[in-house]
């Protein structure tokens, strides 16, 4: 599985050569140097942990910077699980070369944070009829639940509460463009998460 950490940098837009706009979401995607090889004999499965964002030391406590003994500090930590044994090293690089332009990717990020929301907003409810006394219920949800049986509200009932902050993959993204010597790479359409959120960045597991 090829798969490489970055940064959502913002939105822009290509044009094409026939003269089409294209927006794309603007990533910096490593280098992300190899931390740690896992191997099936020792650890069950194969799999590299990537590092990506160099820090100071002082921002990074003692057990971690230990583990990173052989890289320089990095903010995030995360694993690439292989289906075969691992070519790369501890201190290899990887980079955004692997992605080609023309092929799908998936990105993965947390989706922006919007705190506890009504259900209008959080679930795209019409609200209430504004008319024979009922001016206090047009962002209301209406009834949750009934009265004899079951006597309690289902889980899973669409209701107001936090919304967003969670993991969301887009899938099929097509690469636009790539720009290895500053690190970019630029996918056609949206991107989960806040610029500067960190995103993961996978070949696509399922073509549409």
């Amino acid at each position: 599985m090829r798969q490489i950490l970055g940064v959502k940098r913002g939105m822009t837009r290509l044009f094409l050569e026939n003269g089409d706009a294209v927006g794309v979401t603007v990533i910096e995607a490593g280098p992300c140097p190899v931390v740690q090889v896992k191997t099936r004999a020792k650890d069950g499965y194969d799999a590299l942990q990537v590092g990506f964002g160099p820090i100071r030391k002082s921002r990074v406590s003692k057990p971690l910077l230990g583990h990173l003994k052989s890289v320089a500090p990095q903010r995030w930590l995360r694993e690439i699980r292989l289906a075969a044994p691992a070519e790369q090293a501890v201190g290899d690089l990887v980079t955004i070369e692997q992605f080609k332009v023309g092929e799908r990717v998936d990105v993965i990020g947390t989706s922006k944070g919007l705190g506890f929301q009504g259900a209008v907003r959080r679930h795209k409810f019409r609200g209430g009829p504004k008319t024979h006394g009922q001016s206090d219920r047009l962002r209301a949800p209406g009834s949750v639940g009934a009265s004899s049986y079951p006597s309690r509200t289902f889980r899973g009932q669409r209701m107001a509460g936090r919304m967003g902050n969670v993991r969301v993959t887009v899938s099929n993204l097509v690469v636009a463009a790539t720009q290895p010597e500053e690190n970019l790479i630029m996918v056609r359409g949206a991107v989960p998460g806040k610029c500067n959120a960190l995103v993961i960045v996978r070949e696509a597991k399922r073509r549409a």
